[in-house]
């Protein structure tokens, strides 16, 4: 295995939209997508994909709205418009088949991508992702569950006041205990802060207030993942205010046979326990998912 396998930044038009994006690997190696969660992009595993590209073609790109693709105004901002569009992304880029990892809201947008033809996933890894399981979240989500209850424009407004730098620190910091904080750069805050325009906080407000309509979702999702059942690795970062490890266990009701890993990190764990979390993806793609 080389580390020095180069990341290539590469630019592309997917319905009208300049969309960047992240690959390495050979071109004809077995594909892993990797769409990215909240508040972040594709820098998320700009580090991870080094680690793989030796076996396979690893592909993250940035959501519209995101990183450093367009934020166009007549884009649907939703998990459906974000599913429609990561279905036309894989499309450009011929791509038929491949394992998919969920991570945040990387979850819901893949697992929809994934009904929508799931004979093209030839497995998951789901690290950290938002859950359709709705007595299994942590107690963070009891804030944003709280919204729900107030007028639309008053909701809005409350969710817009707990978008800024600190609390995209607080996203980033989570519930890590003292020894790894140290290991979380605050490149993720600051960079993706800078990246955060007023057009931008509009769409991330929309986003977590679609969690709210997102939740009548949760059935068709558990329906795929009992009914498919695609071979399944669950590595989880437990210190997670969102997610903690009751959301990981939850996932065994309908996934039974999936290989389940709990590492002393938390939400980011590709920043906190990266060599871990590499070796438990070679491993498992090696077996299911090998060129």
């Amino acid at each position: 295995m080389s580390l020095a396998t180069p990341v290539r930044h590469k630019l592309v038009t997917i319905a009208g939209i300049e969309t960047f994006y992240r690959e390495a690997g050979p071109p004809d190696a077995p594909v892993l997508l990797l769409p990215h969660g909240y508040p972040c992009s594709s820098y998320e595993f700009r580090n991870l994909m080094p680690r793989l590209a030796d076996r396979w073609r690893l592909i993250a790109p940035d959501f519209p709205g995101a990183g450093y693709s367009g934020t166009p105004d007549d884009f649907s901002y939703s998990f459906d418009g974000y599913a429609a569009w990561l279905e036309a992304f894989v499309g450009a880029l011929d791509v038929d088949r491949f394992a998919l990892y969920l991570h945040d809201f990387g979850s819901p947008i893949g697992a929809r991508l994934a009904i929508r033809n799931p004979s093209r996933i030839v497995a998951l890894i789901i690290q950290n992702g938002d859950i359709p399981y709705e007595d299994a979240l942590g107690p963070k989500y009891a804030d944003i569950e709280a919204t729900w209850a107030l007028p639309r424009a008053e909701m809005r407004k409350a969710l817009a006041q707990a978008i800024n730098e600190e609390t995209l620190k607080e996203e980033f910091l989570n519930d890590l205990p003292p020894p790894l904080v140290d290991t979380i750069p605050p490149d993720l805050w600051r960079l993706h802060w800078s990246l955060i325009t007023p057009q931008r906080k509009e769409i991330a407000i929309d986003l977590i207030a679609g969690l709210k309509e997102n939740r009548a979702w949760f059935p068709e999702h558990r329906k795929y993942l009992r009914e498919y059942r695609p071979p399944t690795l669950i590595v989880w970062g437990p210190n997670d205010h969102y997610m903690p490890e009751k959301s990981a266990r939850a996932y065994l009701r309908d996934l039974p046979d999936a290989e389940l890993h709990l590492l002393d990190g938390g939400h980011w764990l590709l920043e906190t326990h990266l060599d871990e979390v590499a070796a438990l993806m070679r491993d498992f793609l090696g077996r299911v998912h090998a060129g």
